[in-house]
């Protein structure tokens, strides 16, 4: 992910709760700059979560595949084939 501050912005339209954008400036000079951020820790944090799954789905995948190939299958003991 590009760094914030060199990254090319262009404007958006969004719809937010005007009380909430109304508390929001009262901490943030810069509006943009703070939902740039939150929304960079957003995209971060959904990249981990959807690897994190990646990585767990693999890991049964192997398991199922070793139990599998030192137990055999179950369906070849029951065939009516």
């Amino acid at each position: 992910m590009p760094a914030l501050a060199s990254a090319r912005k262009r404007p958006v339209n969004l719809s937010l709760n005007e009380g909430l954008v109304d508390q929001a400036r009262r901490y943030t000079g810069n509006l943009s700059e703070t939902v740039e951020a939150l929304l960079a820790d957003f995209v971060l944090a959904q990249q981990q979560a959807r690897k994190a799954q990646a990585e767990q789905a693999a890991r049964a995948v192997g398991a199922w595949n070793a139990l599998a190939e030192a137990a055999g299958s179950y369906a070849d003991a029951h065939t009516t084939l």
